[in-house]
């Protein structure tokens, strides 16, 4: 008896373990991307406008996979398609560093945002799997690890611009890493899903709730999109920062967002779901408003900080809550949700893009600003647990 119960523990440990490696690859991915973004902006001679125009291929590429990741996920099982999602996604990192020409980014950011949504989607329901066993909320220390891949792939994108090294030289040596990792550590994922069903329509349609849940998703990840795609270029265009400190303002959000998901599930414990998603939308709020009215650096990387903060915690609520929706599998309710969600996160960036050409980089942050506040009126009218 006490060798099966070590067993079931050791393989619990060793699925969570493997859940949070394959967590950790989806944020240290997109990270590698968005810290050379200003370096294929100016190779491909890109202003604010046409490289929102360009990023809008990644949201496209997401909108084309909604109506198959929830319904794949459900059919065949969240363990294949993270596998398979995982190693395309990494795959196509080398040929963003490859591209020439802008015709070239925009259909490699299409794939990019295709897999990624598909990574997401399914990674997500492993998730929810692992916070099945454990019987308590684990949501955020998962999306804890995204963040930590973030942060660590800031840093060394940080590195490797210092180090003059080549977008793809970068990417290639990253992607290598992934596709070595996925393969060891694939065989310790959740095998069976909650609510896992072979037989699902294409197309669901989410009730009012997980609708609510995916606005709130929508306005915090529009501002965590921003923040990726967008903070190198404000230090670099709006406050006029040297070169060196540029990739330290997404090393400041990244730190923040993984500390305050490291702390998250306990801090909701003691204030509840809804009070700590309507504290984060006016921490968020806060922080892009420092950033826009004092553009010095010492500010703007503060205000970074605080935005980190702001949205580390409600995406993993919401998932978490997504996850264990009464009307719908759970693959096809995080599917429903995290599009919405997603959504934000990818129109964020080309948004920014639009606003700074028609006017300036300040007045698009403080249109974010604004969004990131909506966080927690979204929150204040919607019925969430405690």
């Amino acid at each position: 008896m006490v060798q099966a119960a070590l067993a079931v523990n050791i393989s619990r440990r060793a699925t969570r373990v493997a859940v949070s490696v394959f967590f950790f690859l989806a944020g240290f991915c997109f990270a590698s991307w968005a810290s050379r973004i200003p370096n294929i902006q100016q190779k491909l001679q890109l202003s604010e406008g046409g490289l929102g125009t360009v990023l809008l291929s990644l949201p496209v590429g997401l909108m084309v996979s909604l109506p198959f990741s929830g319904v794949l996920v459900s059919k065949f099982g969240s363990r294949k398609i993270v596998i398979l999602a995982a190693l395309l996604y990494a795959c196509t990192l080398p040929f963003l560093g490859l591209v020439a020409e802008v015709w070239q980014l925009s259909l490699t950011l299409f794939f990019f945002g295709f897999f990624g949504n598909l990574f997401n989607i399914s990674v997500n329901t492993q998730a929810v799997g692992i916070e099945t066993i454990y019987g308590r909320s684990i949501m955020a220390s998962f999306h804890g690890l995204w963040s930590l891949a973030g942060f660590s792939g800031g840093s060394i994108g940080t590195l490797m611009v210092s180090s003059d090294i080549s977008p793809f030289a970068h990417f290639c040596i990253v992607s290598s890493a992934e596709i070595l990792t996925v393969i060891v550590t694939c065989k310790y994922l959740l095998f069976s899903d909650a609510k896992h069903a072979k037989k699902q329509p294409l197309f669901v349609m989410p009730d009012s709730f997980l609708l609510k849940l995916g606005l709130i998703a929508f306005c915090c990840m529009i501002c965590e999109g921003t923040m990726f795609e967008w903070s190198g270029v404000y230090l670099k265009k709006a406050v006029q920062a040297s070169p060196e400190l540029v990739p330290l303002g997404l090393t400041a959000f990244m730190s923040t967002m993984a500390a305050g998901r490291f702390t998250g599930d306990w801090l909701s414990e003691k204030l509840g779901k809804k009070t700590m998603i309507q504290m984060s939308g006016l921490v968020i709020a806060a922080g892009f408003l420092l950033a826009v009215f004092f553009p010095y650096v010492i500010t703007t990387i503060s205000g970074f900080l605080l935005v980190g903060i702001g949205v580390s915690s409600v995406v993993p609520l919401v998932y978490g809550t997504a996850g264990r929706s009464k009307t719908m599998p759970s693959g096809m309710a995080i599917a429903s949700v995290s599009s919405i969600g997603y959504s934000g996160f990818l129109f964020g960036p080309p948004l920014i893009g639009f606003i700074a050409e028609a006017s300036n980089l300040r007045w698009s942050f403080a249109v974010i600003a604004l969004l990131g506040f909506c966080t927690t009126l979204l929150a204040t009218f919607t019925r969430i647990e405690k």
